[in-house]
C-alpha cells in the first residue's frame, strides 16, 4: 500500500489518518523505512532535536531520507558545554539544514529575575518552561507550519509516551511520527556504531530535571 493510500482524505482541510491501520503496517518496518514513509506522504516534514543522547540517530535517518529536511533546534540556553560542542559536530558532519530558536529573554536576565533555574516544584517552574521551551517551540512550528513532525520519542521514556504509538495525530491535523518509538538503548547504540555516528551523554534539560517527566511539547497541540 502506498503512503498516499494510507491517508484517508476528509472533505475538510484536514487529512484524517487511519492510525490503527498505519501503525499496524509500520510496526514491523525499520525506523529508516518509517522515516521514508513519512517523507513519501509528500507533506511538509520537519525533524526536531535537542541534541540529547542518541539524537544523531534520528538526525542521520532524516538526512538519509531527505538531505534538505528542515531541522528545528530549540536551544534553551541552558545546555552543557559538551552538548553545544556535540551539536556543532553533528550539524557539520551531517550537513544539517538546522534552524535554531532561542527564548526571547536571555538566560542571564532570566536567572537574575528568577534566581536561577526554578526548582521543579516551584510556582515559577511552569513559567520558566514556557519561556525557554514552549514559546520558542510554538514560534518555530508556526513559522515552518509543518504537516509532518519527526521526533525521537520512545515508548519507554515516560508514562505518557507509553500510551502513544509510532504515528499519532493531534487536533490540528499535525502528523507526529516517532520512527524509533519501539527501539531500546541497545538498538540505538548499535545504529550509532554501524553508521559511525557520535554521541554525547553530558546532557541536562532544566525543564524536565527527571528523565521520565514531560515538559509539554508532546502533550499539547501546537495551535496559533
Amino acid at each position: 500500500m502506498s503512503s498516499q493510500e494510507m491517508l484517508n482524505t476528509n472533505e475538510s482541510s484536514l487529512d484524517i489518518l487511519d492510525l490503527d491501520m498505519i501503525n499496524a503496517s509500520l510496526r514491523n518496518k525499520s525506523p529508516l523505512e518509517i522515516v521514508r514513509w513519512a517523507v513519501g506522504i509528500n507533506k511538509k516534514a520537519i525533524v526536531t532535536t535537542n541534541f540529547r543522547p542518541f539524537e544523531a540517530v534520528i538526525l542521520h535517518m532524516a538526512t538519509v531520507a531527505d538531505p534538505t529536511m528542515d531541522v528545528l533546534w530549540i536551544d534553551s540556553g541552558y545546555n552543557t558545554q559538551a552538548t553545544y560542542l556535540f551539536a556543532e559536530k553533528v550539524i557539520k558532519d551531517l550537513s544539517l539544514n538546522v534552524h535554531v530558536y532561542n527564548p526571547l529573554v536571555t538566560a542571564a536576565r532570566r536567572d537574575a529575575i528568577m534566581g536561577g533555574v526554578p526548582d521543579v516544584d516551584s510556582d515559577l517552574h511552569d513559567e520558566f518552561t514556557r519561556q525557554v521551551k514552549l514559546e520558542p517551540f510554538k514560534r518555530a512550528m508556526q513559522e515552518f507550519a509543518p504537516e509532518v513532525w519527526l521526533t525521537a520519542i520512545r515508548k519507554d521514556q515516560t508514562p505518557f509516551r507509553n500510551n502513544l504509538d509510532i504515528v499519532t495525530q493531534d487536533e490540528t491535523g499535525l502528523i507526529k511520527v516517532a520512527p524509533v518509538f519501539y527501539w531500546t538503548d541497545v538498538d540505538l547504540e548499535g545504529y550509532l556504531v554501524e553508521n559511525n555516528l557520535p554521541d554525547e551523554e553530558d546532557y541536562f534539560d532544566p525543564t524536565k530535571v527527571l528523565g521520565d517527566r514531560e515538559c509539554g511539547l508532546h502533550t499539547q497541540a501546537i495551535t496559533a
